[in-house]
């Protein structure tokens, strides 16, 4: 049941040049959610945020506005505003005539701009910044006046293309929690274009995870990242190992030669399937107490872990653990029933989760590197 829903996309297609952006996408938005289109570059994400702006019009589908259809309806006259990476700030215009930009446009009287910018300005806390230079502030004092004004006209849903791109890291964490703080006290739609999947799990209520033009799952940052829909989903939100598996019956799983116990159930009887496990949920263990056990070929520290790959069967696993095992060493690693998740075989299986390009084709890069070094 579709309740308290904003924004309808229903079956949109969209090609340039002969070539198909996206492919009968369907995809409604609630009011007042924090939504998040996710995926590689080329996925389809900004063109989606396009068709929602009225950018791009789609060659089939619909658009729905508050029940409404706003196919051919210009960008100005939609309830929509968009904040790009480059935020398109007028240099010859102060901080305050930047954020009253659009209301002047739309004729707003005196009192109610002074009014509205200074709202604005003490919810992206600038106050004080009225007159400056834009060419004066930094990069994420820009950020701010880019939301300011977009937020002046008190737009019902507000867009959001990679906006925290050209932001160092620190900044960017900062502006995250501004960002979810904003629409917050806004109460309006925020829907967010990124390829960082940490910015999408920390800020969104929904993430829908895109790639070739298509949904590959839209669900809540906990269940996107605990129970991924496909090896492409798996692989794409953190770090996964995904193996071939064969679905024995309900709650029991096979992979890497071994028998294990899981939580998952309705799949047929032997089924083939792939079974994800993620860095983080395997238990080093002496080698005789494993359910598996390997050679460790790869460790490198991450600060508050050790990230190691260890070889089973051939098959390059990666543990993250807080205690050190040198290149070499022989290990155990036990896995939980809830450790496991299975999912069903898709165009992507085969595709990822093994991490051989941590140890030998690494090597072999480093070695033609140095042949290339040795040539010069």
């Amino acid at each position: 049941m579709k309740e308290n829903v904003i924004i309808d996309l229903q079956h949109i297609s969209v090609s340039f040049d002969g070539e198909p952006i996206l492919k009968d996408l369907n995809l409604y938005i609630r009011d007042k959610e924090f939504i998040t289109l996710l995926g590689p570059s080329g996925c389809g994400k900004t063109t989606t945020l396009r068709v929602i702006a009225g950018f791009i019009e789609p060659d089939d589908g619909k658009v729905i506005f508050e029940n409404k259809e706003i196919n051919g309806v210009p960008p100005h006259k939609r309830q929509v505003n968009t904040i790009f990476q480059r935020y398109a700030l007028f240099p010859h215009l102060n901080v305050f005539e930047n954020i009253a930009f659009g209301l002047r446009i739309k004729k707003a009287g005196k009192e109610e701009i002074a009014r509205t910018v200074e709202q604005m300005l003490e919810l992206v806390n600038l106050k004080g910044f009225e007159k400056r230079n834009i060419q004066s502030l930094s990069g994420g004092q820009q950020q701010r006046v880019a939301i300011a004004r977009a937020l002046a006209n008190h737009p019902r849903v507000l867009l959001l293309d990679e906006p925290l791109g050209a932001l160092d890291l620190k900044l960017r964490k900062d502006m995250q929690n501004e960002l979810k703080n904003i629409q917050q006290q806004m109460g309006i739609t925020f829907i967010y274009v990124t390829h960082d999947q940490e910015e999408a799990l920390s800020m969104s209520d929904t993430v829908v995870v895109m790639n070739n033009g298509v949904i590959q799952q839209i669900g809540s940052p906990i269940t996107i990242y605990n129970e991924p829909k496909n090896a492409f989903v798996a692989d794409f939100i953190g770090e996964s190992n995904i193996l071939d598996g064969v679905m024995r019956k309900d709650f029991v799983v096979d992979f890497s030669g071994k028998r294990f116990d899981c939580l998952d159930e309705g799949f047929a009887p032997n089924e083939s399937v792939d079974v994800v496990v993620r860095p983080e949920d395997v238990i080093v263990c002496a080698p005789e107490q494993g359910m598996l056990k390997g050679e460790v070929t790869s460790v490198t520290f991450k600060g508050v872990h050790f990230e190691i790959i260890v070889d089973i069967g051939g098959f390059k696993w990666m543990i993250q653990t807080t205690e050190f095992h040198e290149v070499g060493k022989y290990i155990g690693l036990k896995i939980e029933p809830d450790a496991i998740h299975v999912m069903k075989k898709s165009e992507y299986s085969g595709l990822y989760g093994d991490y051989s390009s941590f140890s030998e084709e690494f090597d072999e890069l480093s070695d033609a590197s140095v042949d290339m070094t040795e040539e010069e």
